[in-house]
């Protein structure tokens, strides 16, 4: 099982195939076991490796504070380390702000990017935050996990009683698992201490304003990513908990040198849940970039 040290720290990670690496950063609440069934495949055309967040999957579960900012310092590090070169980036989730995050700041290193249910920009008001049902549940319910600092509300939902994994998590993969799978989605976060990094990442989503740092931060990667070149693809469900048809439109009129394939029923997770879809779509993007 493969670990690298980073600022005293291990993190996990996965990886098959060889030369130019194929860099996966999953999402929350998830884990780099989210890609275990595309990594085959993806190894027919390069390093394909796919990495645990620090606090997530097998990754040490340190005490601090899971900003978005130390994980993209843990990312940075972890690519330096490894020597990777000329990357293709699949983003997805918080994966997708991370990986954004480093084309902006990296362009000259990274070769395309794949994404989907991605953060491509801040919510200016709630009433663009994505909703999955019709009468506002789900927006209202991450209103509520955001709640109040340590020991608040959101705390609560979050830390205390695993709202993300027990209620939320099931719905966004889609398609029922086999028990095993499940538990292995779920194994990271049995404790309540380890459920930290999915609260934090709550409470980070750029939403009105708020958390001005991640507006700022957010609102640079997407200007960054109007103006490159980089190649971009990406696969988005008209039943996706996270991008729309309206985001769809907004990502064809600003995102330069993108291509856009739409796959079928897919809810947040389609490496497991539309699995050919996913890497038909990457196979005829890749072997063009």
């Amino acid at each position: 099982m493969p670990f690298i040290e980073l600022f005293g720290h291990k993190m996990h990670y996965e990886e098959q195939g060889s030369g130019n690496a194929i860099l996966l950063l999953h999402g929350n609440p998830s884990s780099g076991y989210s890609w275990r069934k595309v990594m085959p495949a993806l190894a027919k055309y390069g390093r394909a490796i796919a990495i645990d967040h620090m606090g997530f999957g097998k990754s040490d579960k340190p005490h601090i504070e899971y900003s978005f900012f130390q994980h993209a310092t843990f990312l940075e590090k972890f690519i330096e380390k490894m020597g990777l070169k000329n990357i293709t980036l699949i983003i997805q989730d918080w994966g997708s702000a991370l990986g954004f995050d480093y084309a902006a700041r990296h362009e000259d290193n990274v070769r395309g990017i794949m994404f989907y249910e991605a953060i491509i920009k801040p919510f200016n008001t709630w009433a663009e935050f994505p909703k999955t049902d019709a009468d506002d549940k789900s927006r209202d319910l991450f209103r509520a996990m955001r709640q109040g600092g340590k020991g608040g509300p959101g705390w609560k939902l979050n830390v205390e009683e695993n709202v993300f994994i027990t209620q939320l998590l099931p719905n966004l993969l889609a398609i029922p698992l086999p028990e095993a799978e499940m538990d292995e989605y779920r194994k990271p976060f049995k404790k309540p201490e380890w459920r930290i990094p999915i609260w934090r990442f709550v409470k980070e989503i750029p939403i009105a304003g708020d958390p001005a740092d991640m507006t700022v931060t957010v609102g640079k990667y997407s200007a960054a990513m109007t103006r490159s070149n980089l190649p971009k693809l990406l696969i988005w469900s008209s039943s996706g908990a996270t991008l729309g048809q309206e985001h769809v439109e907004w990502l064809r009129q600003n995102f330069r040198n993108l291509t856009i394939v739409r796959i079928g029923s897919g809810v947040h997770f389609f490496q497991d849940s539309n699995v050919n879809e996913f890497l038909q779509a990457f196979a005829e993007w890749f072997k063009k970039i």
